[in-house]
């Protein structure tokens, strides 16, 4: 086996010679910036392109990735597999922006940049990985490289990454310091300078690729730095594995009802199954005897491994009850793509942990082979889920749709808003169908929801219903019937309470004299009013929202506490309502008359 450091050694002199090194760098950096600012001075009018804006998030990835690809493999890497794997992380990113663009609905493409968050940041991963698996086995000449090499190149340029990020972000820092000083000599043309994008962009490309080469001449350094950050996670281990096994040994008193119950907590234990992978790799390291930790550490190691396989279990079951609850959604098909490589890792993991207690083979060996599996079959997922392959947008639509039409959820209580909104090309379709259906429910609620123009709040969905957290006043007093009962996350009553700035309160009271009471519900934004209709259901009727004019003297300022004090009150309407063509309107206020004296509450 040839070592790590000697295999990088050697592959630094296959690259160009060392004085090209830096000019080609920094040229790759200020190109990128340039092209990147033309991106952007451009954007605006991108819609009259006759290849937008598919052509245009093709772009943004290529000229985001494909450089800082370049830097990670220039002086590294072969040239003729730099340019074979160029080629092909070209088309990886041109048929991830491709499929972004095609399965988004018109609702979403009406301006730049034409994608969404979590596309760009899984595609930064799947290169990540997808280029050290290729630099390894260039640089040792051979499809799989021994472990010490992938961890070498790997670990480096995490290292590489964040120390440029840092020297990049420390540049600005001392940039806006300088045209502090500056400006309050009466000079304004370094901060105006740092204002143009013709100036920001190509400068905060080309000091990254700076700080690339600096790093990458510094090897020793880098190599030092990685190896106290190693040192540093492998001992907080020894932390996470302590938890993990805390939590694990409570659930048999405390069952799993609590962790359902948060809505949340599958991405916690997917989240902790994370961290204990990344720290047992800082900690196994290379595999090398001399580079194993204390005996503390290594006992970390063998537990946290044993650990991984009842968290991804505990993963999959909550995975299991939601899916069988409510159906797929995209974010619980990336949450089950995330559990199958924690599975791989959890079994590989654990069976490593299990040789080495029953002291069979060298220590924790099979990490190796289970860590190069797990980043593969990440890769694979990742270009799965996005593109045509396993869309999470056309899988969820196609499984909540089936569940409305095998009767597993009620029309009136399907998210059409979801198909609408939240799912792109496939809902839209989708939502086009169920307006052809024989059901006239089905066909009704499918047709307003077409209809809708306004993009409306998407949750998760299937999530389960919650019971409204409202003050009500005045003390003492209740709701209505029917009112304060578990509501779905789409209703209203549901944010109430959900953070510090959302309470509500909430009063009853019969405002249009009829005898029935309405309920008025106060927040920080407004009021709202909600009236029980027929058939014995509430629904949200309108609403009085903000303030035009300033504060009588003596009114409470926010909508809540004007309800608790009783400084809420029905007025009769200043202007009339008009029938127009048959239909009733109210009088639309433009400029309220702010000098006319009304109580709180007034329409005016």
């Amino acid at each position: 086996m040839i070592a790590a450091e000697d295999a990088m050694d050697r592959d630094v002199l296959r690259g160009p010679p060392t004085r090209l090194l830096g000019p080609l760098r920094l040229g790759i950096g200020l190109l990128q910036g340039l092209a990147l600012w033309w991106l952007h001075w451009t954007s605006d009018g991108v819609t009259g392109w006759p290849w937008a804006p598919a052509g245009f998030v093709i772009l943004v990835l290529l000229f985001a990735f494909i450089p800082v690809l370049l830097l990670a493999g220039v002086g590294r890497m072969h040239g003729s597999t730099l340019a074979a794997w160029t080629v092909v992380a070209v088309a990886l990113l041109a048929l991830m922006g491709w499929h972004e663009v095609a399965r988004q609905s018109a609702d979403t493409l009406r301006g730049p940049p034409f994608f969404t968050t979590p596309m760009p940041l899984f595609a930064a991963a799947a290169l990540f990985i997808a280029h050290h698996l290729v630099l390894a086995a260039d640089m040792e000449r051979r499809w799989i490289a021994p472990f010490p090499v992938y961890f070498d190149t790997a670990w480096k340029a995490g290292v590489q990454l964040v120390l440029s990020v840092g020297f990049t972000g420390a540049f600005w820092i001392l940039l806006f310091l300088g045209a502090g000083l500056f400006r309050i000599i009466g000079l304004d043309f370094l901060e105006d300078l740092t204002r143009k994008s013709w100036f920001y962009v190509p400068v905060t490309t080309f000091v990254f690729a700076t700080a690339v080469h600096l790093t990458d001449v510094r090897d020793g350094l880098i190599r030092g730095v990685r190896t106290v950050g190693l040192m540093l996670l492998s001992w907080l281990l020894l932390v996470m594995t302590v938890l993990a096994a805390g939590f694990v040994l409570a659930l048999p008193f405390t069952g799993l009802k609590g962790l359902w119950d948060t809505g949340s907590g599958t991405s916690l234990v997917l989240a902790a199954a994370a961290a204990l992978i990344v720290l047992i790799n800082a900690a196994y390291q290379d595999g090398r005897p001399e580079n194993r930790p204390p005996l503390a550490v290594r006992l970390a190691v063998q537990v946290g491994s044993l650990l991984l396989l009842p968290l991804i279990v505990i993963a999959f079951l909550g995975l299991a009850l939601r899916i069988g609850q409510h159906g797929l959604t995209p974010d619980r098909i990336i949450a089950l793509a995330c559990a199958l490589v924690g599975a791989v890792f959890a079994v590989g993991y654990a069976w490593a942990s299990l040789r080495t207690f029953l002291r069979r083979g060298d220590w924790m060996r099979p990490v190796e082979p289970t860590t190069l599996a797990g980043a593969v079959v990440a890769f694979g997922l990742i270009v799965a889920l996005f593109s045509p392959l396993l869309d999470p947008a056309r899988l969820s639509v196609a499984d909540q749709v089936a569940r409305l039409e095998r009767g597993a959820v009620a029309p009136e209580a399907f998210d059409y808003a979801f198909l609408r909104f939240g799912s792109r090309t496939a809902g839209q379709g989708a939502l086009e169908r169920l307006a052809r259906s024989a059901d006239p429910v089905i066909v009704r609620n499918a047709r307003n929801m077409l209809a809708t123009e306004n993009t409306v709040r998407i949750v998760d969905v299937g999530s389960p219903d919650t019971l409204p957290r409202l003050e009500v006043v005045p003390a003492g007093a209740a709701l209505p019937e029917g009112f304060l009962v578990p509501v779905p996350p789409t209703d209203d009553r549901a944010q109430c309470g959900a953070a510090p700035d959302r309470a509500c309160v909430a009063s009853s009271v019969d405002l249009d004299g009829d005898g029935e009471s309405e309920v008025l519900v106060a927040d920080a934004s407004g009021i709202r009013l909600w009236t029980r209709g027929p058939d014995g259901r509430w629904s949200r009727r309108g609403g009085w929202y903000g303030r035009r004019c300033p504060d009588p003297a003596g009114a409470a300022s926010d909508p809540r506490d004007a309800l608790r004090q009783g400084q809420v009150q029905p007025l009769a309407p200043r202007w009339p309502d008009l029938q127009i063509g048959g239909t009733r309107h109210s009088v639309l206020i433009d400029a309220p008359e702010c000098g006319v004296r009304t109580s709180p509450g007034s329409a005016d």
